[in-house]
């Protein structure tokens, strides 16, 4: 089944980006239209997060996100046969403060939000640091697909870090130099342990996990701000939040990152990913 799969999207990475884009709009149809993928819960969310909006804003927001998630879809594929000459040709980011943070002998967190293209970014990132660079994620319940996007990530050297097995896979990091990036928007499992803050109008539970691991070793922690240019071009803006996170009461990096992260959302909502269950559970107090 695997190789089934890894032909067929190699069979569509080789195309050029008009021709992807060209299936992009056919998927964004089936998708939307035709699926109605968590369509409803598109709606909820986005409802929830701009009350000021009018059923017909939303509807044409929602839209617009829908045909950022089927460019995400072929975008992603084109990683398998896409050259690093491509790859910075259409994603940018000044690296500056992270070759800094590597010249001064400290390790470094980057703490992102699921915003398009971050699969970009993590590639783009790798070719142009000297850190060993982690990406840590979440293994899919799907055999087939989880291989197939350890795939794309692992291309030029990423190191994949499973979230749930996390401890065990970062010893032999403990006493290196190096990059971790972490996606800190993840719906977490037990939200009884975690930090809840508003966001989006809402009270939000949000994983400890990135905090404590920065303090513990007090490792510089870099937010990242992901926006689309235009279609199949990215930029993306790197903020050394906290240089000494030790330093800091509990909370406080997490807080800043839910500020830093809803800020990002409300400029350019159409590329944080609005289908995530987000909100499954309620906050008690």
């Amino acid at each position: 089944m695997y190789y089934l799969l890894l032909a067929f999207c190699y069979s569509l990475s080789i195309l050029p980006f008009p021709v992807l884009y060209f299936i992009s709009d056919i998927f964004y149809v089936l998708v939307y239209y035709v699926i109605g993928y968590r369509r409803k819960v598109v709606m909820e969310n986005m409802t929830q997060a701009f009350p000021d909006k009018s059923k017909e804003e939303i509807t044409i927001l929602a839209k617009k996100y829908y045909r950022n998630l089927t460019d995400m879809m072929v975008e992603t594929i084109k990683l398998l046969t896409m050259s690093k000459a491509q790859l910075q040709k259409r994603f940018q980011c000044d690296l500056t403060v992270l070759h800094q943070l590597y010249a001064a002998g400290k390790s470094c967190q980057l703490h992102l939000g699921h915003n398009f293209n971050w699969e970009w970014a993590n590639l783009f990132c790798m070719q142009g640091v000297q850190y060993p660079f982690l990406v840590v994620y979440m293994p899919l319940t799907n055999k087939p697909a989880d291989r197939m996007f350890r795939h794309f990530r692992e291309k030029f050297g990423t190191i994949l870090i499973p979230a749930n097995d996390m401890g065990h896979s970062m010893r032999d990091w403990m006493q290196r130099q190096y990059l971790i990036a972490l996606v800190a928007d993840q719906n977490p499992g037990k939200p009884k342990t975690c930090f809840w803050y508003p966001f989006l109008n809402k009270m939000t539970p949000f994983y400890k996990g990135p905090e404590m691991g920065a303090k513990r070793a007090n490792i510089p922690v870099v937010f990242v701000d992901i926006r689309k240019v235009k279609r199949g071009h990215y930029h993306a803006t790197l903020q050394l939040a906290f240089e000494n996170p030790q330093q800091e009461p509990n909370g406080k990096i997490t807080e800043a990152f839910v500020h830093f992260l809803e800020k990002n959302i409300y400029e350019q909502p159409e590329v944080w990913v609005w289908s995530h269950r987000r909100w499954k559970h309620p906050y008690n107090g």
